[in-house]
């Protein structure tokens, strides 16, 4: 299986007006953007959001909703990706109904190690790349990506449009650091 996550640079993934793409697959847009909504107000047993809502500096008119699995102050001093940087990643991709439509974990030899792909922050979808970029070498997170920042009104080999995706990943390395100028 192709890594879907890379199929399509981030060309943008827009929500344009194909009404033939709608008025096939609106039932399924909307069950997808209820399901993102429903995942924005799931609440810790403490009353606390269960995800934050994050929104790139870049693009204040995005979001991806994110909920890390480590303590992140362990993880303060650590690499943080460039737009640039390539970037060790595990994951799991899934569609709002759990169908799993790509894993980094079946690359069993992979040339970076086990179970990891290489990514950059500029060749994958929106919702990616805003993950992480506030990533740190070693967190695990799960991420819910609505369908604007994933791959929008496009259909892919196994991900309708309108989309709503879900990711657990973790940040492994960061193995082409790129330097700021």
């Amino acid at each position: 299986m192709m890594p879907v996550v890379a199929a399509i640079a981030v060309a943008s993934c827009n929500d344009d007006d194909n009404t033939d793409t709608l008025s096939q697959y609106e039932a399924y847009r909307d069950e997808n953007v209820a399901y993102y909504e429903s995942q924005a107000e799931l609440k810790n047993p403490d009353g606390t959001p269960y995800y934050e809502r994050l929104v790139p500096v870049w693009n204040s008119g995005a979001e991806i909703l994110i909920h890390y699995f480590n303590d992140r102050a362990l993880t303060a001093g650590n690499l943080q990706p460039l737009f640039t940087s390539g970037c060790a990643v595990k994951y799991i991709g899934r569609l709002y109904n759990d169908y799993a439509f790509d894993s980094s974990y079946l690359r069993t030899s992979a040339l970076y190690g086990d179970s990891v792909s290489i990514f950059q922050p500029s060749g994958v979808i929106q919702g990616w790349a805003i993950a992480l970029m506030d990533m740190r070498v070693g967190d695990s997170c799960e991420i819910v990506i609505p369908y604007q920042q994933g791959y929008g009104t496009q259909i892919q080999t196994a991900i309708p449009p309108y989309s709503t995706l879900k990711f657990n990943m973790k940040l492994v390395d960061i193995p082409f650091y790129e330097i700021k100028q």
